[in-house]
């Protein structure tokens, strides 16, 4: 198959070889310049060269990796960290940092790292890291990696993971994927069928005092969870011929989510109390897109149409008995979801002044209807109904958006991207809280790129964005083991932001590379838990806020200290928050959001032999989340480490055993209650949650075949 485009055609093996030689580069990893005239390649797939300003890694840099896929390969690349954003708000411009044959993967239902998971590895030519703004495809911006591959016959790979933990949960025993991938003449296909699984649980004390810090209540508590989410998603892709290729994505899945609570209540006065809590959730979802492109006039032209629905089934109760023949008291709430996305969208591009244009228009229709109903336990131990018109109804928004974009090679060092638009979107909602409001508000992007030498580029963006609303904030919910309950708000907008960004990308030779972000934005209509006239509170539009994200990201290679094969990847992040409190007017960071984070990975790939071994750390510390009658904050930690080992020719499978949580990382949650409104309210208890997680064991098998 002919790919369309300069951008996403690889060169031969040979001519970039002698391109990273003429350079002095490390074998496989260095900026390219294109070779004379394209080469052949064993399935006669015709390709061109690379960008002249990208560092390319071969297939012989991933060789003392063993890697089964794409994913395996790009997680090698130095300094390189998948951004994997789902494009919330319809398609949209592209933002994430990885492309395939410079063309965005478009599935919404499907995670990047799921698809590149089904590349396999003998198929991929080569992986570019480029600079964003050099490619014609509007949105991207700073380090991007295109994944160059070709065509084969048929081949399939699977991945079986397993694990468990030594306390409060079953074995974890079918996870993984199987997939199957290939080719025949100009049609390209893939099947996977995948679970993504998980099994979970904690046990500890819970301390319940009053505000002078004396004890009201001692419980015992244990949680046990598990979730499940079969996934069948195929992928074809058939060239028409004359530049004109066709996609289709189909996916198909069911989550399936339960919970159970146990918990003895020993108060300093009075009965003992028994609970048992549980919660669940399931049901389907598929999607259905496709795109097609073809030459138009003196561009070409991309259609594209998707199709989402998504139906969930939630129940949850709770029933606490007592030991002296007390009355038991309980409640149920039930609630069904059906949420829904259809969108449409051309991308027409044409080349005009040595720069690169694109019309693009999207149409995206949202919808969420929902029934829920309260009930609660009488004195026959019978549910009854309570009133709870708040949680059912409906609410649909119809977007349209319209973009123009613009990029240009200012210099062969300095490259230019601006979009410019404006989305017009109206908000309508069903049931006791009926309501129906329109919009229109501006979009846009102007971003710089400089690369004044192969191991260096520096990137700037500016950008105005609108945020993507949760429809279920419309309408009121309760979480009844916290004994929380929120009202609807039939009066929420989407936020709006000034995103300023900056990246830095530094390459170390020998060392390796480093990452350096930085982002700033100013919100509009900033969204958090805010009071209603009623006494009660919902999720609400509470005014501006701004949070400022720096994080560095690296990649140490120890070959020049003669440890050879080992490289150590870190991750650090800081974020400064500000938002004034809607119920205290003090200033504070963004609820549950994260304050900093620090992440650090060990692996060395054993010279001369199959076999690898690590080790990493994990900890991170978020901020307290702030509502009307209450203030806290959940957590795991202080710190997560883990260790693993790895051979990757077991009868020519990947075996890989980890030992997690080795430092004993605890299940923490903290909160005040007020009996009545802050600030004011006298509190009414504090809790204090420290249970163990326990060690955790995982085990996995890949292969080919």
């Amino acid at each position: 198959m002919q790919n369309r485009t300069a951008r996403h055609r690889a060169a031969s093996a040979l001519a970039v070889s002698v391109a990273l030689i003429a350079h002095g580069a490390p074998a496989f990893a260095q900026e390219t310049d294109p070779p004379s005239a394209p080469a052949e390649v064993a399935d006669e797939t015709v390709i061109d060269a690379p960008e002249s300003s990208a560092t390319v890694f071969e297939p012989d840099y991933f060789t003392q990796f063993a890697p089964r896929n794409a994913l395996d390969m790009l997680s090698r690349v130095p300094g390189f960290t998948i951004s994997d954003d789902d494009n919330g708000r319809g398609l949209g411009q592209a933002s994430q940092n990885v492309i395939v044959n410079g063309e965005r993967l478009a599935s919404k239902s499907d995670s990047l790292r799921d698809q590149l998971r089904r590349i396999p590895a003998d198929t991929v030519i080569r992986i570019e890291i480029v600079e964003g703004n050099a490619l014609d495809i509007p949105g991207l911006n700073g380090q991007v990696a295109n994944i160059i591959r070709k065509s084969s016959g048929t081949s399939g790979q699977f991945t079986w993971r397993s694990g468990f933990r030594a306390y409060n949960t079953s074995a974890q025993l079918y996870g993984g994927e199987i997939s199957v991938t290939g080719s025949s003449g100009n049609f390209d296909y893939t099947v996977a069928l995948a679970n993504d699984n998980n099994r979970f649980g904690a046990d500890g004390p819970i301390f319940i005092t009053d505000a002078a810090g004396d004890l009201i209540e001692l419980q015992e508590s244990q949680f046990s969870g598990r979730y499940d989410n079969p996934n069948l998603s195929t992928n074809f892709t058939y060239d028409f011929g004359g530049d004109v290729i066709a996609n289709l994505n189909m996916s198909y899945q069911i989550d399936y989510f339960e919970r159970t609570d146990s918990e003895i209540g020993m108060p300093a006065t009075g009965p003992v109390r028994t609970r048992a809590a549980s919660r669940g959730s399931d049901g389907p979802e598929y999607e259905v897109g496709a795109d097609i492109e073809f030459p138009l006039g003196p561009g070409s032209m991309k259609l594209i149409g998707l199709e989402r629905f998504e139906r969930d089934n939630f129940e949850s109760q709770l029933i606490d008995r007592f030991d002296d023949g007390t009355q038991a008291i309980g409640s149920r709430f039930i609630q069904t979801s059906n949420e829904g996305e259809r969108i449409g969208r051309f991308e027409y591009g044409w080349n005009l002044w040595d720069a690169d244009w694109q019309l693009s228009g999207e149409a995206a229709f949202n919808r969420l209807n929902r029934r829920a109903s309260l009930l609660e336990l009488d004195a026959n131990e019978t549910f009854v109904a309570l009133p709870f018109d708040g949680g059912t109804g409906g609410v649909t928004e119809d977007r349209y958006e319209a973009i123009l974009s613009f990029g240009k090679q200012l210099t062969p060092t300095l490259a230019l991207q601006a979009t410019g638009g404006a989305e017009y979107s109206k908000l309508s909602q069903t049931g006791v809280a009926a309501n129906s409001r329109s919009f229109q508000r501006p979009k846009g992007s102007l971003s710089l790129s400089w690369k004044p030498s192969s191991d260096f580029d520096i990137a700037a963006e500016v950008r105005r964005s609108v945020g993507q609303l949760s429809f279920g904030d419309f309408l009121s919910s309760v979480d009844l083991n916290d004994e929380q309950e929120r009202g609807g708000n039939n009066e929420l907008v989407p936020n709006q932001s000034w995103n300023f960004d900056l990246e830095v990308n530094k390459g170390l030779g020998a060392w390796g590379s480093v990452k350096l972000e930085l982002r700033h934005a100013e919100f509009e209509d900033f969204i958090e838990f805010f009071p209603l006239p009623n006494g009660s509170e919902a999720r609400g539009n509470i005014g501006d806020a701004s949070r400022t994200h720096l994080e560095l990201n690296t990649t140490l290679q120890f070959d020049p200290l003669g440890w050879t094969g080992a490289r150590l990847e870190v991750q650090a992040i800081k974020r400064w928050m500000s938002v004034t409190d809607p119920f205290t007017g003090e200033d504070r960071p963004f609820s549950n959001d994260l304050i900093d984070l620090l992440e650090m990975d060990l692996r060395h790939d054993v010279p001369g032999s199959d076999w690898a071994w690590g080790a990493g750390i994990f900890t991170n510390n978020q901020a307290f989340y702030s509502r009307r009658f209450e203030t806290g904050r959940g957590s795991e930690g202080p710190v997560f480490a883990d260790i693993f080992i790895e051979h990757k020719d077991v009868f020519g499978l990947t075996v890989n055993a980890t030992y997690a949580n080795v430092l004993n990382a605890r299940n923490d949650f903290v909160r005040t209650v007020f009996d009545g409104s802050r600030p004011n309210a006298p509190v009414l208890f504090n809790e204090v949650q420290d249970r163990r997680i326990g060690p955790i064991f995982r085990f996995s098998v890949s292969g080919s075949f």
